[in-house]
């Protein structure tokens, strides 16, 4: 692991109520997915190339709802006034400030356009995209999008792999169920079929389809990512049902305990949809390193989850920027080393698996 990021997360550690800490930290079922999301970067190595590379590095990406500075994004997360009493503010000012695409999520304890205005407060244009759940309940997903397209958001995530929710293994021995008090899922506040002022609970149904998804790429004109495919039929699907984007992830081993590590499952994606639209990584992205190895496989550009809590709780705004600002740094000295300009110099041929290779 990065070394800035495994400080952060020890001072996190420290910082955080035990339980709380663990509601990040933890997965579902004996918590395999969320270990082998990590050593299967652990598993590959890269070929460097020589001689062809430059001391001026362009490591921008144009994606789908917004420019980022790097192939760095912020992937959503839940509950950020846990980790800090900024929360989310917090971190989209620091996204904002290292110019990277923060996903602000459904579940988050402040509303979405308040974390705009935070990340506006710190850059004029900010890439903030919003991400949600198909909700079963009639309106809520129409008031939802409506709401991010109101805020300014520049694109929706969608995310497809949770029909009903994990089974997480940490919060069920802690007891942790609910929120403290004062804090809420801010974004389900005042929503058709919810409490006048209060907030309904986030809605999972396997009931949901492609039509589902159909309908909301058909009802606003915001460009839509789907989130947490990981076969690839499902991604070739989301392509034709109009989705803009792919994002390759098993949600942080929070959903599913027998599925493969997001990085293992991501070539065959990039080969399903076959550049029709850019894949992002989402999954075990802990240093410069992986995120160059993600790169190489297709990747447009990864997210990074856990270490951007564990900066907020460390050390607020000023710990987010730490957390992004370091794997910027290491990926641009990988991208250095393996003789590359810009992110699409790193291929798929530069990929082997460690003690294979030859």
């Amino acid at each position: 692991m990065n070394p800035v990021l495994a400080r952060l997360h020890e001072e996190a550690r420290r910082a955080l109520d035990p339980v709380h800490h663990d509601y990040y930290a933890g997965g579902v079922g004996a918590e395999v997915v969320l270990a082998e999301n990590e050593a299967a970067f652990a598993r590959l190595a890269l070929l460097p190339r020589v001689l062809r590379g430059s001391s001026r590095r362009d490591l921008a990406v144009d994606l789908p709802g917004g420019r980022s500075a790097a192939p760095v994004v912020v992937s959503p997360t839940a509950f950020h006034r846990l980790a800090h009493p900024d929360g989310e503010v917090a971190t989209a000012r620091a996204a904002a400030a290292a110019g990277a695409v923060l996903i602000t999520g459904v579940a988050s304890t402040t509303a979405v356009d308040e974390v705009v205005a935070g990340a506006r407060s710190v850059a004029s244009h900010p890439a903030v995209w919003f991400q949600l759940y198909l909700d079963p309940a009639p309106g809520v997903t129409d008031s939802l999008v409506g709401r991010a397209e109101d805020a300014g958001c520049g694109a929706l995530v969608v995310t497809v792999d949770s029909p009903v929710f994990g089974r997480h293994t940490r919060d069920a021995a802690n007891g942790f169920h609910d929120l403290p008090a004062g804090l809420a899922a801010a974004n389900m506040r005042d929503l058709p079929g919810g409490p006048p002022g209060g907030t309904r609970d986030i809605g999972m149904s396997a009931d949901q389809s492609w039509d589902d998804l159909r309908r909301v790429v058909e009802r606003t004109d915001l460009p839509v990512w789907v989130k947490g495919v990981l076969h690839p039929a499902d991604a070739a699907e989301a392509v034709a049902v109009g989705a803009a984007g792919v994002v390759v992830s098993n949600h942080g081993g929070r959903q599913f305990d027998v599925v493969p590590a997001a990085v293992d499952a991501l070539p065959a994606v990039v080969d399903a949809v076959a550049g029709r639209v850019p894949v992002l990584l989402d999954g075990g992205v802990h240093g410069g390193g992986d995120v160059a190895l993600a790169l190489a496989l297709g990747a447009r550009a990864v997210g990074v989850g856990r270490p951007v809590l564990w900066g907020l709780a460390a050390a607020g705004e000023a710990g987010v920027r730490q957390v992004l600002d370091s794997l910027v740094d290491e990926f641009d000295h990988a991208l250095a080393l393996c003789g590359g300009q810009r992110p699409s110099d790193l291929t798929r041929d530069m990929v082997v698996r460690r003690g294979a290779f030859g």
